[in-house]
């Protein structure tokens, strides 16, 4: 099995394929996020820095994450493979990411980008719930990706959430600090013959299949 890094544009169902793919393969999906949330909420001394930090308004420096990030991978859940969502964010982040594996004795494996045209994301923002809890995401626009009951998650029965940022007057903000950042990352994995990119602007059936295909093709 592979390792896997989601790269997408905000409202691209990134972490919806994700979580499709973790229960396909049976393999943890790792979020940036999550990492920062698990260890903002410990009792460790990087859990002063990060609320220090976040509170503040910062970015959480890039050494600090690497140091969560090796821990997750170091587990023994990762050693089949795994899936990495929100980082790398650029690739100063990618090369540092590259220097964690070598030390980890574990591949780079596969970049997959969803390619999702920028006005159908900004659409489709409008409509984003996100579970406060899991963290699952739904939206209100996209019949397939309702909740079952009304503004209830599915998984942890509490209220969805729609996030501030998550309407039309921001999003142009978002996908140009993702142009600017990220974007550059799809060159830098493509020359390295580790890029794929899938349909963003199809279903999320059809994307999944596209995914999985290029997982399975690569193994």
């Amino acid at each position: 099995m592979n390792n896997i890094i989601l790269l997408a544009p905000p409202a691209a169902g990134k972490g919806t394929q994700a979580g499709l793919l973790k229960e396909e393969y049976g393999i943890p999906h790792i979020s940036t996020g999550d990492l920062l949330r698990g260890a903002r909420n410990s009792n460790s001394e990087n859990s002063k820095i990060i609320c220090k930090m976040q509170d503040e308004g910062k970015l959480v420096p890039d050494e600090l994450v690497l140091e969560l990030l090796k821990e997750r991978l170091d587990n023994d859940d990762c050693k089949n493979g795994y899936i990495l969502d929100g980082f790398p964010r650029n690739i100063e982040q990618a090369k540092k990411y590259e220097t964690l594996l070598e030390d980890l004795k574990l591949p780079l494996g596969l970049v997959i980008l969803i390619d999702l045209d920028r006005e159908i994301a900004k659409n489709r923002i409008s409509g984003r719930l996100s579970c406060p809890q899991c963290g699952k995401i739904y939206n209100s626009n996209i019949t397939e990706l309702n909740p079952k009951n009304g503004n209830i998650c599915d998984e942890c029965n509490v209220e969805l959430k729609h996030r501030s940022d998550d309407d039309a007057s921001t999003y142009d903000v978002r996908y140009n600090t993702y142009l600017e950042s990220t974007a550059p990352l799809i060159d830098y994995y493509e020359s390295k013959n580790v890029l794929f990119r899938v349909n963003g602007n199809a279903s999320k059936e059809d994307i999944y299949n596209e995914i999985k295909v290029i997982i399975d093709n690569n193994k």
